[in-house]
């Protein structure tokens, strides 16, 4: 048990043993304050909690507003990728003449490779990339 959950023992324990020495009369009053420090206790981890989850969007949102991603364009991509097919007709003859099918193939391959990283800079999540949530300690058993 967490010191929360200890403190809220001894808080019980110490409303069963005034409802002891004062008697029944004094029952409603001391089970209301005992549940006034219970709901205190709740609204205090939801306002934690709360606050974590709202900090990690901002933070999500700050990374993301810095990231390369957030400038990002369909018309920045779409033009990488037509200098990238202009660029492979003279590429594919140098490649194609100084070394022949496997020159061809190699030069091929970069294009491609240089593609394939632009689309994982510019698409979140491609290749698999996820986030995973964070445990919440103020939860858990």
């Amino acid at each position: 048990m967490d010191a929360r959950g200890t403190d809220l023992k001894k808080e019980l324990d110490a409303t069963l043993q005034a409802r002891r020495e004062l008697g029944e009369e004094y029952e409603s009053a001391l089970v209301e304050s005992f549940l006034e420090k219970v709901d205190q206790r709740i609204d205090g981890a939801v306002d934690r909690r709360l606050r974590r989850q709202l900090a990690e969007q901002q933070m999500v949102a700050a990374r993301d507003a810095r990231s390369p991603r957030a400038t990002d364009s369909w018309g920045e991509r779409f033009g990488f990728g037509i200098v990238s097919l202009v660029l492979a007709i003279p590429l594919s003859a140098i490649g194609g003449s100084a070394g022949r099918l496997p020159g061809l193939l190699i030069t091929w391959v970069g294009i491609v490779g240089v593609n394939a990283v632009q689309a994982a800079r510019t698409t979140p999540g491609l290749f698999g990339r996820r986030h995973r949530p964070s445990k919440d300690p103020d939860w858990e058993g």
